[in-house]
């Protein structure tokens, strides 16, 4: 049980720092909460999951299912609650007229939307 939780945080590890790559590499703030939010809530999912399955490995005793049961919705809870804010951001700087990034400077979203007569 012990190699399924360091497979988990491994993953876990890598969208970790996958997000934090991404971070620093993208070019304005869209693409870097895209990046952000998606690694972020993996990694935090699938190290969350290891844990979980660490706390397991002495065996299946009270206290250590309680422990599993409450890291899981700690998880669940993430996997919920990271995209829906990563939303009302990325909607609030939508509406703050913050423009996203091009090559060539063309603005690719008309903001705000033109109402029909």
């Amino acid at each position: 049980m012990i190699i399924g939780a360091k497979i988990f945080m491994i993953a876990g590890l890598f969208f970790f720092t996958t997000a934090a790559i991404g971070f620093l590499r993208f070019p304005d703030f869209y693409t870097r909460m895209h990046a952000t939010a998606k690694g972020d809530t993996l990694g935090t999912l699938f190290f969350v999951i290891g844990l979980a399955l660490y706390t397991l490995h002495h065996g299946f005793h009270w206290f250590s299912i309680v422990n599993s049961i409450k890291l899981i919705s700690i998880a669940v809870f993430w996997f919920l609650a990271s995209p829906t804010a990563t939303h009302a951001l990325l909607r609030s700087a939508l509406e703050s007229d913050l423009v996203p990034w091009t090559k060539d400077k063309k603005v690719i979203v008309a903001w705000p939307p033109k109402r029909r007569k």
